[in-house]
């Protein structure tokens, strides 16, 4: 084997290398194949869940969404959870609790401006009127491939970026929970949303 060869190997070894400790960085959520970083910043993945929807008669896989929870509430607030990520108290310090968060909705399929509008109404139903009228207008027509980012602010204030795009953020901290509350709540949109979107607490927050 010459050497212009040998160097060819070399610099695929390393290639392959780097590219299994890049995936080994990730999540793959299950039903859709999409992967998250475990780590997003100041933040550690607790899990991911895939939304379906029925779609003209047929279940649709619409969108995977991953938690992220600050590291600091980890080692914080959430550090009284440890061993105790199945109890009820775990979830609604994930519903209510005021320390850095957030929801990346991932869409695996285009989505319709009014379709993802009314199911977003349908799903926050009962929730104040003029903080449901304005998140619901930042959902456009969704391309396969873009994320919504949900993130909770300092005081519960909700905020908001669509593919790509800041919108001016919701000072409603009931809404807020009650947003996070479709995933994690006593009544999520999905059980297996719930179950996937925590699925590695108990590792994260290993006694």
């Amino acid at each position: 084997m010459n050497l212009r060869a040998l160097r060819l190997l070399a610099v695929g070894a390393v290639a392959a290398l780097l590219s299994t400790s890049v995936l080994a960085q990730d999540f793959v959520e299950p039903g859709s194949g999409v992967a998250f970083p475990l780590k997003r910043d100041a933040a550690t993945l607790l899990g991911a869940g895939l939304r379906v929807k029925k779609i003209a008669f047929v279940k649709a896989k619409v969108y995977a969404v991953a938690l992220y929870v600050g590291d600091e509430a980890i080692a914080g607030p959430l550090a009284t959870r440890r061993g105790k990520t199945a109890d009820p108290a775990f979830f609604n310090d994930l519903v209510w609790g005021d320390f850095p968060k957030e929801l990346i909705l991932h869409f695996v399929r285009d989505v319709g401006q009014g379709r993802i509008q009314d199911a977003m109404r349908e799903a926050l139903e009962g929730a104040a009127k003029g903080s449901l009228d304005t998140f619901v207008s930042y959902f456009p027509e969704v391309k396969t491939g873009q994320e919504c980012i949900l993130r909770w602010g300092s005081g519960g204030v909700l905020e908001v970026t669509m593919a790509g795009a800041a919108k001016p953020p919701i000072a409603d901290k009931a809404f807020a929970a009650a947003v996070f509350g479709l995933y994690v709540g006593e009544h999520p949109l999905q059980d297996d949303i719930k179950v996937g979107i925590t699925s590695r607490a108990a590792e994260v927050l290993k006694p």
